[in-house]
């Protein structure tokens, strides 16, 4: 862990309307994806994915996940989904580890499916995320929540809510979904509008927010709240010490931490962001980037990173770490 000068600190809590404050219902932490890697016959690399959960063990982040958008949860077949779950669970069984397996379905059906299959293996954290066939309207989400929920009541589960769902959820939707639902602890909110950010914080205190790289300082702002890292397998000690510096309320010097460290990122991936891909495709080549030794090839239909293109990122990198 970086050591860190303790400035000026400030004292901030997330409260409520009497002002007295709230522990979110799921502790704070840096959240990473861990990715699947394939081989040209669509095969998992099981031993390179334990090398990945592994490594990122070892620079110390402890909620970590699979099957997200990032990685590949839309894609997979049950079959495959089993098989990845099964590894990741054998390698996430210390004390100190949250894993969470994310669930992407076009059914509420679906979705239980697999939760079903993940809760046999001896997982209790799930990320769901709304069926995107349609956009749901205000009965059908509260609906979707305590099907789901309700069917595993001894489970937790954070809500990832991005546009892909065709409904982003707003922070009045949380707020009459929250007490409805008390196995909802968490979310993940990758939006860089800060005014969402800040109304999450203020209108549902109850979850734990996780954001991106991008608005993480501003809710600090506002109380406890964690951090979804994108570029954490790139600049590990970087991130933990942007995370280290927001739990010990030394905000100025996360803002700061926060502008050398985008602007680092961007310079690096400047290359890969010239043609849009999946988002699956810039993670692996984050990965990689990292130095594990990660293809970049996704499953049927999406495109990778190019290796040209890669390679031109790695460049950029190698010469910010002369």
């Amino acid at each position: 862990m970086t050591d860190l000068k303790a400035p000026d600190k400030v004292a901030l809590g997330t409260v409520c309307s009497m002002g007295a404050p709230i522990k979110p219902r799921y502790p704070r932490g840096v959240l990473v994806s861990c990715e699947v890697p394939w081989d040209e016959q669509d095969r998992f690399l099981e031993d390179v994915f334990r090398r990945e959960v592994q490594q990122f063990l070892a620079f110390g982040f402890r909620h970590i996940y699979i099957f997200g958008t990032a990685g590949e949860g839309y894609a997979v077949t049950n079959r495959q989904f089993e098989q990845v779950a099964r590894v990741f669970y054998e390698e996430t069984r210390g004390v100190d580890v949250l894993p969470q397996v994310g669930i992407i379905g076009l059914s509420t059906s679906t979705i239980r499916e697999r939760i079903d299959i993940a809760l046999n293996l001896g997982f209790q954290t799930f990320q769901i995320s709304l069926p995107p066939w349609g956009a749901l309207n205000d009965r059908e989400l509260i609906r979707f929540f305590q099907d789901v929920c309700f069917a595993f009541p001894k489970a937790q589960f954070l809500h990832y809510n991005l546009l892909r769902t065709k409904r982003l959820l707003t922070a009045a939707d949380y707020r009459n979904i929250v007490d409805k639902v008390p196995n909802l602890v968490a979310t993940k909110n990758t939006s860089p509008d800060v005014s969402h950010t800040v109304a999450l914080m203020r209108v549902v205190p109850e979850l734990q927010h996780f954001f991106g790289e991008a608005t993480f300082p501003t809710g600090c702002v506002y109380g406890e709240c964690s951090m979804l890292s994108s570029f954490a397998p790139m600049f590990p000690k970087r991130t933990l010490e942007m995370f280290e510096n927001a739990r010990a309320g030394w905000l100025e010097n996360l803002f700061r931490l926060q502008k050398e460290y985008l602007s680092d990122v961007y310079d690096v991936i400047g290359p890969m962001l010239r043609e849009p891909l999946i988002d699956g495709a810039y993670d692996k080549a984050l990965v990689r980037l990292g130095g594990l030794t990660m293809p970049l090839r996704l499953l049927s239909p999406y495109e990778c990173v190019r290796e040209d293109v890669f390679l031109e990122c790695e460049r950029i990198l190698d010469a910010k770490q002369q």
